[in-house]
């Protein structure tokens, strides 16, 4: 097996081009206007926009929701920092046996919700006439009010 050194290493072929070398002459295809064109702008010394213009188009940075408040990113949420929570009505409940604890992976089993992940919000749609230990990330009053008289539990994880 032949050795190999530093000075024998060389990269793959055709995977490195040469530099562009622009005002180098007519001959060389990018001489006099150096590939810049005639006038304008984009001609000039420092012309050019910037990447992010959008020619008089109202702005990316400008058209997104703005975020209020002292604290930023708690004060309003909005944009990517809104806490969604996936709601499941109370007559959904219904097909659990009387005394089951129900959490996020029970739900996720019988098929209420996609993933164990989820936030889940209880509210009071439907009803409930057993009583259930739900621990869930957030209740409506009314939902909370319902499970208590069904003889259940709330619990906020």
């Amino acid at each position: 097996m032949a050795e190999i050194f530093l000075h024998d290493l060389r990269p793959a072929e055709g995977s490195r081009s040469k530099k562009k070398r622009v005002g180098r002459g007519e001959g060389s295809g990018l001489g006099k206007t150096s590939g810049k064109g005639h006038k304008g702008a984009n001609a000039r010394s420092g012309g050019g926009v910037p990447a992010r213009y959008e020619g008089g188009q109202m702005p990316l940075h400008m058209r997104l929701p703005k975020l209020r408040g002292p604290n930023a990113k708690t004060s309003m949420p909005i944009g990517p920092f809104r806490t969604y929570m996936t709601p499941v009505n109370l007559s959904r409940l219904s097909m659990f046996d009387s005394g089951a604890v129900i959490g996020p992976q029970e739900l996720v089993d019988c098929g209420i919700i996609k993933k164990a992940g989820e936030r889940v919000k209880i509210l009071a749609g439907g009803g409930l006439d057993r009583p259930l230990v739900i621990k869930a990330h957030g209740f409506s009053a009314s939902a909370k009010t319902m499970i208590e008289a069904a003889g259940g539990t709330a619990e906020v994880l």
